[in-house]
């Protein structure tokens, strides 16, 4: 028996809007990879993308448990000899809102071409609105 496989061009994908606000960080993460991979359609499979669009809205009212805000840190590089940067989530959360959400779902999705193009479909915002309205986004209840 073979194992049926989803055309690319008959790839149905939808829109969702989720509300961060008061959500823990990495729950909201884990299902919106799970939505982004296309897990959860009955089609998946690990090397084609038929994952769906999620657009967040108040990524600025996201929550961490514990003392996560001060102890959590989260490292860049500017490609400088000795460039290495740090902040806490607290910092990060100041400066770019929507950077905890997007770092959260990066680390749970595949690091290859797959991965990024899933990223891509991620559309993350501090505040409550986004510029998808024509896409007509279904309201997702995380």
């Amino acid at each position: 028996m073979k194992t049926y496989l989803a055309p690319v061009n008959e790839i149905e994908k939808k829109w969702y809007v989720v509300d961060a606000e008061d959500k823990v960080l990495g729950r909201l993460a884990s299902e919106i990879a799970f939505r982004l991979r296309g897990k959860h359609k009955p089609t998946f499979s690990p090397f084609i993308d038929n994952g769906d669009f999620i657009i967040v809205t108040n990524a600025d009212k996201i929550q961490l448990t514990g003392k996560k805000w001060d102890d959590k840190k989260y490292y860049r590089h500017t490609g400088y000899l000795g460039g290495i940067k740090e902040a806490t989530a607290k910092e990060l959360l100041e400066k770019h809102p929507t950077d905890l959400v997007m770092n959260a779902v990066k680390g749970m999705l595949p690091k290859n071409k797959i991965g990024r193009a899933q990223l891509k479909k991620l559309k993350v915002y501090a505040g409550t609105e986004h510029p998808h309205k024509a896409q007509q986004p279904e309201q997702l209840e995380i």
